[in-house]
């Protein structure tokens, strides 16, 4: 099996020379899209083989829906629920690249033994203390992910002065605590985080936002995929219904500056990045 350093190897390779598809698998049964849907073993190693003859380049497995207003699910839970799948299908597919979607250190940490190499923390790293030394520790790759609040109360009432400044300025700081516990500053991606604790203005702001965050100078990691402001431009529609605005966010979001976008349909967002790359890359 490859290890986490060759791994890594194999995605830092192609960034920059197209964008990265990072495919969505939740062992939930209460995420806002996908809940419950892949909860058995069996359902959640079909659809990882189908994302990735699709062309996912990254699967990310979650086991705590961080939707807003959702719960947090007891450590033991998530990883009754991750760490099984990440070991079988690393054995079914040695040569995947795996992502846990987790807060929590002592899930990464047995995540990242089961063969990950990328930890996607939707807090930045601030919701564990030992979160950043774990990281450093297996010389994994780390998401750094913006968020106003925690998921139960970050769509209250989200407030900034000025969206894209103060979430520059966030994810500037989550870079810096990383580096500052021996993360490499290679293995470090920042996520504006749309939808966490931010109004649809706020959203729209962000995406368009885009070049500035990306003077950062990490790569930008980007997650639209079927959310609530993509329904509420379309007069209300609901997840399943979102396919099509998902994608019009995906190709602006990659004109605009993101090197990896995370999506529920691998299928159709591959196709509509490998176009945006072919018209924006080359004019970078």
């Amino acid at each position: 099996m490859p290890t986490t350093t060759e791994r890594l190897h194999r995605v830092q390779a192609i960034l920059g020379q197209r964008t990265l598809v990072m495919g969505v698998l939740n062992t939930t049964p209460d995420s806002f899209y996908d809940g419950g849907r892949y909860a058995s073993l069996n359902a959640a190693l079909a659809r990882v083989e189908q994302m990735l003859t699709e062309g996912a380049d990254i699967l990310d497995i979650g086991g705590e829906s961080t939707r807003p207003g959702s719960q947090p699910v007891p450590e033991e839970e998530e990883i009754r629920r991750v760490i099984p799948l990440i070991e079988t299908l690393l054995t079914r597919f040695p040569d995947a690249i795996v992502s846990v979607d987790t807060t929590k250190s002592r899930v990464a940490q047995l995540a990242l033994q089961a063969g990950a190499c990328i930890v996607n923390d939707i807090s930045g790293a601030t919701f564990d203390p030992y979160m950043l030394d774990i990281i450093a520790q297996a010389n994994a790759l780390v998401v750094l992910m913006h968020i106003q609040g925690t998921p139960q109360t970050m769509q209250l009432n989200p407030t900034y002065d000025d969206v894209v400044a103060e979430v520059k300025a966030t994810l500037y700081a989550h870079a810096r605590r990383a580096m500052d516990a021996g993360v490499l500053p290679e293995h470090i991606w920042l996520d504006p985080g749309i939808g966490f604790g931010k109004t649809v203005e706020h959203n729209l702001l962000l995406l368009r936002g885009l070049p500035e965050l990306a003077t950062l100078g990490f790569p930008i990691l980007i997650g639209t995929s079927r959310k609530s402001f993509v329904g509420h431009i379309l007069g209300g529609l609901p997840p399943e219904e979102r396919l099509e605005g998902t994608l019009a966010t995906l190709a602006l979001a990659v004109a605009w500056g993101a090197d990896i976008v995370r999506v529920h349909d691998v299928k159709e967002a591959v196709r509509a990045v490998k176009v945006a790359d072919a018209l924006c890359r080359t004019t970078r």
